[in-house]
C-alpha cells in the first residue's frame, strides 16, 4: 500500500502513514516553508493548558505535537493508528503515545481536560463519529482543539495555494519524503476538506460540543476550531 483513497479506510490509512514515519516531521517542515512549528505552538495555546492537566493529542504521529503540548506544564499523551509513527516516535521522543484509533480511543470516559487532534481529523473515515469520540474522553466543561487544513480567506492567494498544493507539493515530495504518493492522498484530501464554517457546523452537529469557533493561520491555509464539551 502506497497511499489511501479518499474513502479513508483505516488499514490503508495506517499503512501509508507508516510508509512516511521515518522523514515524516522532515517533510512536513520542508511542505509547509517551516510553518508547521508555529502550527504547533498556536494549538497549545489554544488549549489553554495548566500545569498539571491531562490532554490527549490524537492523530500524534512521532510525538511531535505531544512534545510541544507538554512544554505547557501539563500531562500529555499521544494516540495515533499508524504503529510505523509511534515506533519512530518512541525512538526518538520520551512523551507517552499509545496506539489508539480516533473512533474507538484506549481511555475511559472523562480522562481529560482537554484533547487535540492535529491535521489527522481529515483522515477519519467517520468525522461525527470520531467527534463524538473525542467528547467521549474529555471532561464536562474540557476543551477541544482541531488544528487542520482549511480555505485560504484571501481569492488571489487561494489560487496560488492551489496551484503549490496540486502541482508543487507533489513534485517537491519527490526529493523529500520516503512515499511521495501518500502527499498526493494528501494534496486531494485538503482540496476535499470543508471550509472553516463547514467544519464547524459539523463540530457543533456532533452533539457533544457548543460555542464552536476558529481562528485562520497562514491566511485560512490552517484552522485551529475550538469548543468546549457539555
Amino acid at each position: 500500500m502506497t497511499r489511501a483513497d479518499l474513502d479513508k479506510q483505516p488499514r490503508e490509512v495506517a499503512e501509508m502513514f507508516d510508509g512516511v514515519a521515518e522523514r515524516y516531521d522532515l517533510t512536513n517542515t520542508v511542505l509547509s516553508f517551516g510553518q508547521d512549528r508555529g502550527w504547533r505552538r498556536a494549538t497549545r495555546a489554544a488549549l489553554a493548558l495548566r500545569p498539571g492537566e491531562r490532554v490527549l493529542d490524537v492523530g500524534a504521529g512521532t510525538g511531535v505535537s505531544t512534545e510541544e503540548l507538554g512544554r505547557s506544564g501539563a500531562f500529555a499523551v499521544g494516540a495515533d493508528l499508524s504503529i510505523g509513527m509511534l515506533r519512530t516516535g518512541r525512538r526518538i521522543r520520551s512523551v507517552p503515545l499509545v496506539g489508539g484509533d480516533a473512533l474507538h480511543l484506549p481511555f475511559p470516559d472523562g480522562a481529560f481536560d482537554a484533547v487535540t487532534i492535529s491535521f489527522a481529523l481529515r483522515n477519519v473515515v467517520d468525522t461525527g463519529a470520531a467527534l463524538r469520540e473525542l467528547a467521549r474522553v474529555t471532561r464536562s466543561g474540557g476543551r477541544l482543539v482541531v488544528c487542520e487544513f482549511s480555505h485560504p480567506t484571501s481569492a488571489p492567494f487561494r489560487t496560488v495555494y492551489l496551484q503549490y498544493l496540486m502541482r508543487s507539493l507533489p513534485a517537491v515530495a519527490r526529493a523529500v519524503a520516503s512515499n511521495p504518493d501518500a502527499y498526493v492522498y494528501l494534496a486531494e484530501s485538503i482540496r476535499a476538506w470543508p471550509d472553516q464554517a463547514g467544519l464547524a457546523a459539523r463540530i457543533a452537529g456532533s452533539g457533544p460540543w457548543d460555542r464552536v469557533g476558529w481562528r485562520n493561520l497562514t491566511g485560512g491555509v490552517v484552522a485551529l476550531h475550538r469548543a468546549t464539551r457539555r
